[in-house]
């Protein structure tokens, strides 16, 4: 599934982040990234999503080497990355408005079906993840646990067979994270996800990989 290949990365003149660095990941296995900040967890997490580029080596994702972000790889962000101005139900249909001028393969529209399956979708994991009577409210008028539910139903829409997290429950309260972490494990196991999960606790980083990357 994924397969980092000699892989060197620097930020402009700074020293290497990471210098002939290669790992895999097969389809279906949990990872989590463990590690003090400013080891290159993010960075990593976004040379998989194609958001950055090695200088050197290469990144393979899903059988085909990464040369621009992967329709079928999810990236859910730390702050939840909701637009203020926007409705829960249109923060979460936002992958799939995109979608719908790229199509799945991120190149072509697709079909008016597809389009409408996936918009299908959103609706669907708004119900899933609990926060179906919140559809018409803004993210400011809602809890931190309600807007990573958002974050996550925008992800899963688009039916990703990869989900990466960036430090996904550091905000919230220890019920709160609790309970989403459970329903993350649950998502997984149905959908047969590889997920890669940023953090900065041990407890979570056991609890949510199989296996752990110390960085």
């Amino acid at each position: 599934m994924i397969d980092l290949r000699s892989v060197s990365f620097r930020y402009l003149d700074g020293p290497a982040v990471f210098e002939g660095f290669s790992w895999q990941v097969r389809a279906g296995e949990a990872w989590t990234l463990l590690g003090p900040s400013g080891c290159g967890k993010t960075t990593l997490l976004y040379l998989l999503a194609g958001l950055y580029h090695p200088a050197a080596g290469e990144v393979w994702v899903g059988g085909e080497r990464l040369e621009r972000p992967r329709p079928r790889s999810g990236l859910i962000l730390q702050d939840f990355g909701l637009l203020p101005w926007a409705t829960v139900r249109q923060n979460a249909g936002l992958g799939v408005q995109v979608r719908g001028f790229y199509g799945p393969d991120g190149r072509h529209a697709p079909r008016d079906e597809a389009a409408s399956a996936l918009r299908t979708q959103v609706d669907y994991w708004l119900e899933r993840l609990g926060i179906a009577e919140l559809a018409e409210s803004y993210p400011g008028q809602i809890s931190g646990g309600q807007r990573q539910r958002t974050a996550i139903a925008r992800t899963l829409a688009l039916q990703p067979d990869l989900l990466m997290m960036d430090e996904p429950f550091a905000a919230l309260d220890a019920p709160t994270r609790e309970a989403l972490q459970a329903q993350v494990l649950q998502l997984r196991a149905e959908r047969g996800l590889t997920l890669v999960t940023v953090t900065h606790a041990i407890e979570e980083a056991a609890l949510l990989g199989e296996k752990v990357l110390v960085l």
